[in-house]
């Protein structure tokens, strides 16, 4: 059996996919066609049910998740990891009403939260998040939401923050931060979707394990190539809900959906959401 499979070129997902992507675990007799893609692309592929395993944003699911279930492992989900807004002058976080935005694509977690905390705020922009930065830089923004490395990097940029949208979320729930998971599409049978769960864990186990050996892997595909960023960047996002999201995690999933609807930023959601 053959299998589509995409996922992001951050080092958190190629630190997680290396192994199974590569042989270095048992497969069962599966296959992958596999791919790198921005997170917002993925988006777009899982909304029109392109392919069978995607990483996913929990925004963008919720409109795709008529056609996709959440599995257990390979979440980007934690404390301390949220989205941040900067700017490059000082503005306080009640003006960002009248500011323009800089997001990383209108289907991300990133902008679920935006949209959550500041719901007048609809001057928006898109961009691929690492070109935030320079947008918010060169005037063309006057505030960028950012994710990924630039998280690590924009202070040596000349930017600085004005709010963590994790820090927010934390104080109001009291639980971890949802980003993004890993979800199958229903069509696929619930034995091989439980297969390619546990791959993922074991895949992941084994990027623990044997560290040097998804060194070049990651190198290769990461936009930020200094490996101490490199390393924070999956010490963040890679973590004991990667591996499994348990009682807590999906708690919190369901808890960031319930909040979008909530503040009607997203409609009902399915009754199944996660793969028993």
């Amino acid at each position: 059996m053959k299998l589509t499979l995409g996922f992001s070129p951050c080092p958190n997902d190629t630190f997680i996919f290396e192994a199974m992507v590569h042989g270095r675990i048992d497969t069962q007799g599966i296959e992958f066609d596999w791919f790198l893609a921005d997170v917002e692309e993925l988006n777009r592929h899982a909304m029109e049910g392109m392919v069978d395993i995607t990483k996913m944003s929990y925004h963008a699911y919720a409109m795709a998740a008529a056609n996709y279930l959440i599995l257990d492992s390979g979440s980007a989900l934690g404390r301390g990891n949220g989205p941040l807004v900067v700017s490059r002058r000082r503005i306080w976080p009640d003006e960002l009403d009248d500011a323009i935005i800089a997001i990383p694509g209108q289907n991300t977690t990133a902008n679920l939260l935006f949209s959550i905390f500041w719901p007048a705020a609809v001057k928006k922009r898109e961009y691929l998040f690492s070109d935030i930065p320079e947008a918010v830089l060169s005037g063309e923004a006057d505030a960028g939401v950012i994710i990924h490395e630039t998280r690590f990097t924009y202070r040596s940029l000349g930017l600085q923050k004005i709010a963590d949208t994790g820090e927010m979320w934390e104080e109001q729930t009291g639980m971890p931060l949802p980003l993004g998971g890993i979800v199958i599409n229903r069509r696929i049978e619930a034995e091989t979707a439980r297969k390619v769960s546990t791959m993922i864990r074991r895949s992941i186990e084994y990027a623990y394990a044997f560290p040097s050996h998804s060194v070049d892997f990651i190198r290769k595909h990461a936009s930020e190539t200094d490996a101490r960023v490199t390393q924070e960047h999956i010490k963040l996002y890679v973590n004991e809900y990667s591996l499994s999201l348990g009682q807590e995690g999906r708690e919190a999933v369901e808890r960031l959906f319930s909040l979008a609807q909530e503040k009607k930023v997203i409609a009902a959601m399915p009754a199944q959401i996660f793969l028993h």
